[in-house]
């Protein structure tokens, strides 16, 4: 299990999905930051944003491929 230090400087109270901080991986001296919570998640995921991606890449090839 991979382990995060998350730190969020400013939210908005009206939109909670708006976000702005920075992500550390323990034990890792990169820091990564996001500016809204779609890029935490992105940050936090990111195996599933591959394979979101690779799964979109199959379908569109198939799709092409019918027309």
């Amino acid at each position: 299990m991979t382990s995060y230090l998350v730190r969020i400087y400013r939210k908005s109270e009206d939109n909670p999905r708006m976000l702005v901080g920075v992500v550390e991986e323990v034990g890792v001296k990169d820091k990564k930051a996001f500016h809204n919570f779609y890029e935490l998640w992105d940050i936090l995921n990111p195996v599933k944003k591959a394979q979101t991606l690779s799964k979109k890449s199959r379908n569109l090839k198939r799709n092409n491929n019918m027309e």
